[in-house]
């Protein structure tokens, strides 16, 4: 009885020993494959799906491609439209189908857009026609003025246009890099810029940061205005640590040898620190003034001019000239955060220019979204920027005025594909 006791035991230990791991190097053997298994039942699940997705997703899409790239997130699906012929180019409206982000229904998450109701805008902005929202037609030269606002992804913009010149048949021009470049010019400045750009053969696009001129003032016909912006906090946070990337400066002390490299205390300089502490850096006071290249606070000035009253941060007078200024000569303003409506509106308001923008950066968003990207900057925490965003009261309605704007633009093309 005992010896049969023994060779039970004896049995039952070599079995532990058999499936019992004694090394670490096994356990994490043992849990990584259960967890490949796991992520292979989940992953299974998501591709049953991605294929419903796609026998209903719209035509000129690739969702294999996407699928591939990891571009088609939850929360995101496509509208489908059938194509028609553009009108004339003297209408300057193109009527016909884009692949975009369901944005009748669209949710806050990574492009921060709003909850939308299409009934409800419909109900709120009533029958809104693209022709009324469209200042393209007013052009009479087929030149492109994109007077970019630093940080709000304009180098992808400027990359991108770059790309669709060659698709679209069009000269691209951009303005050199310059040691001091100076947004804010004085009468002279702006009457070289202005007459430069209307020297452009059509069709021509010219890039510069610089802000807003009149073209009519000094007896020039106005471009077809375009620009891109972005929540302000966010921009400001991004310029901050965007100076101070490494590579930023080594490619500045490479294009200008002469220029001093920066003070290590500077670099290491946190925005929070910098918040917190009441650094003159991160000091935003309504209606101060700094002027020149080195001020990138204030969104607004790009779209408000030259003039002495668009200087002063954060002021009532400067965002209603910015807003303005929008209205009566902007095609679009397109907004960093709402990237595929951004092109779509693009697409259908300047379609001699933007024609198969969604579907060229979709295409080459591997190299797009990787433009610029900054991997030295950390997270700020949302107590610092409550603090920051109590400063931008008016450069922050100027956004959302923004926002609104290119949502009703948007709208109308919807609307105008429903009741054709």
């Amino acid at each position: 009885m005992a010896s049969s006791y023994r060779a039970i035991v004896t049995s039952y230990r070599a079995a532990v020993r058999q499936y019992v791991p004694k090394r670490l190097s096994e356990v994490i053997a043992l849990v990584s494959l259960s967890t490949t298994f796991f992520l292979f039942i989940h992953t299974r699940a998501l591709n049953v799906k991605l294929a419903e997705v796609q026998q209903s997703g719209p035509s000129g899409v690739n969702y294999d491609e996407l699928v591939q790239q990891n571009l088609v997130q939850k929360g995101s699906s496509g509208q489908a439209y059938d194509r028609a012929a553009a009108p004339h180019p003297a209408d300057r409206f193109q009527s016909r189908d884009l692949a975009t982000a369901a944005d009748t229904a669209s949710s806050r998450g990574n492009s921060g857009s709003k909850v939308v109701n299409t009934g409800l805008d419909i109900y709120e902005y009533g029958r809104l026609d693209p022709r009324d929202l469209n200042n393209t037609r007013k052009a009479v030269k087929e030149v492109l003025f994109f007077n970019r606002v630093p940080k709000v992804g304009s180098q992808t913009t400027m990359e991108l246009m770059k790309s669709l010149s060659m698709r679209n048949n069009f000269h691209y021009h951009k303005d050199r890099t310059q040691k001091v470049e100076t947004i804010k010019l004085s009468y002279s400045e702006e009457k070289r810029l202005t007459t430069l750009v209307n020297s452009f053969n059509p069709p021509s696009v010219y890039v510069k940061h610089v802000c807003f001129s009149n073209f009519t003032r000094f007896g020039h016909p106005m471009p077809i205005y375009v620009n891109m912006v972005r929540d302000p906090v966010e921009r400001v946070i991004s310029w901050y640590y965007y100076v101070r990337a490494p590579w930023y400066f080594v490619e500045r002390k490479r294009a200008f040898p002469d220029l001093p490299l920066p003070n290590p205390n500077w670099l290491r300089k946190d925005y929070e620190t910098c918040v917190r502490t009441n650094d003159p850096e991160c000091r935003y006071l309504t209606g101060s003034r700094r002027d020149g290249f080195g001020d990138h606070r204030r969104q607004t000035m790009f779209f408000c001019g030259h003039g002495d009253e668009c200087t002063g941060f954060n002021t009532e007078i400067a965002m209603r000239k910015a807003k303005e200024n929008v209205e009566r000569h902007y095609a679009v303003v397109g907004v960093l955060e709402d990237l595929n409506k951004t092109l779509t509106v693009l697409e259908h308001y300047v379609p001699r220019f933007f024609k198969g923008a969604l579907e060229t950066y979709w295409k080459e968003v591997h190299i797009f979204s990787k433009i610029n990207r900054n991997i030295y900057k950390p997270k700020v925490e949302e107590a610092t920027k409550v603090i920051v965003r109590q400063n931008f009261t008016r450069e922050l309605e100027f956004f959302d005025f923004c926002k609104q704007r290119l949502h009703k633009q948007y709208l109308a093309v919807l609307q105008a594909k429903q009741n054709p």
